[in-house]
């Protein structure tokens, strides 16, 4: 639900899930690393710990809901 008039406010969920970089890259945490761990082996759970980028299909709406970011 993007906001058309009034003031602009973060959507601190979002703020806390999403960081922008400084060239306006959007970038997110991956998904798989809370539970059931033991049957990932520790290449696959190594990887999970990295951030990644958010798709181009995605980009708008996290951008949306972060103005001053």
């Amino acid at each position: 639900m993007a906001r058309t008039s009034g003031k602009a406010k973060t959507r601190k969920a979002v703020a806390k899930r999403f960081k922008v970089t400084g060239t306006g890259k959007v970038l997110r945490r991956k998904q798989g690393k809370r539970h059931l761990l033991q049957n990932k082996n520790r290449k696959r759970k190594r990887n999970l710990g990295k951030v990644t980028l958010v798709s181009d299909a995605d980009i708008k709406n996290v951008k949306e809901n972060l103005p001053f970011a």
